[in-house]
């Protein structure tokens, strides 16, 4: 849990090695970069500390610090999780979407993976489905189709998107232009979908981050593939 003064916020966070320490900090980075509100942390081989205050509020604890928090605490560790939550007897309001694609070819066969979680990182749903010939961005697309459709079955309001495709995530957020006018239907579904939630926050991570749903692609693939 983070630790409050009058100051500031702390945390520590203690990962398997360097290797996962520097990918929860890539993570951090870019979240500090959309929230515009940057952090002072350190990093020490598999430790990572974290101190959060506003620098123009007289360097004290305020909002914009508790929001950082709260969305660094929704970034999972990369390490897979086999908790598993039966999902016909639980309500989930907020839940973590992984969606990954694939093309062995690009184009060439493809499938869609995805992952659903609750907060404290225990897996709801997880599936794979097998495109036929496509291309990786296509199948990146519908891996987060899928994933919100399955979330809407759920009934979830809030939903923190994870996604190791820089283009797709960059597109749904509005700053990079889509040029393949083939993305174009299936980037208008993903954004119909998205205003039937509450909130869709959408995040880049490294592959490492992304283990879950890449390992459903590779599944799908591997049974439809001889």
């Amino acid at each position: 849990m983070w630790h409050q003064t009058n100051r500031e916020l702390f945390k520590e966070f203690v990962f398997k090695d360097f290797k996962e320490a520097f990918s929860f900090m890539e993570v951090v980075a870019g979240i500090a970069e959309e929230q515009n509100h940057h952090p002072r942390w350190l990093n020490e081989y598999n430790t990572v500390k974290i101190w959060l205050s506003s620098h123009d509020a007289g360097d004290t604890v305020t909002d914009k610090d508790h929001k950082l928090a709260e969305a660094i605490d929704a970034i999972p560790y990369p390490s897979k999780t086999t908790d598993i939550v039966d999902k016909n007897t639980t309500s989930f309001p907020e839940i973590k979407l992984y969606a990954d694609g694939g093309s062995r070819g690009n184009p060439g066969p493809s499938a869609s993976g995805y992952v659903l979680l609750d907060m404290q990182d225990k897996v709801i749903f997880e599936g794979g489905v097998y495109l036929g010939i496509t291309t990786n961005n296509q199948a990146e697309y519908k891996a987060l189709k899928f994933a919100l459709e399955e979330a809407q079955k759920l009934q979830a309001r809030t939903i923190h998107v994870y996604m190791d495709s820089l283009l797709v995530v960059n597109q749904l957020t509005g700053k990079f232009k889509i040029r393949n006018r083939d993305l174009w239907p299936i980037h208008d579904a993903i954004n119909q979908l998205a205003k039937t939630f509450k909130r869709v926050e959408y995040t880049h991570v490294p592959r490492e981050y992304n283990k879950l749903a890449d390992g459903m692609v590779n599944k799908t693939l591997d049974e439809h593939i001889t």
